[in-house]
């Protein structure tokens, strides 16, 4: 019988020490922010063509001029 990844994860968790179970979770929530930072950069990307439409234009860059 092939254990699941999660499911393999899940029988080691219960024999890790507490100070291992603290640097998975660590390590967890690293993976997690670092998707989520990876997502929202994707996103930035993906709606700048669609607001140049809006940003290039001289009103705009008479808005800014002063800064």
């Amino acid at each position: 019988m092939t254990l699941r990844i999660k499911d393999l994860l899940l029988v080691k968790i219960e024999v890790a020490s507490e100070s291992t179970l603290k640097e998975v979770l660590d390590f967890l929530l690293f993976l997690e922010a670092k998707e989520t930072q990876e997502e929202q950069l994707e996103i930035s990307f993906l709606s700048e063509a669609s607001l140049a439409d809006y940003w290039l234009t001289p009103e705009e860059d008479e808005a800014w001029q002063h800064l």
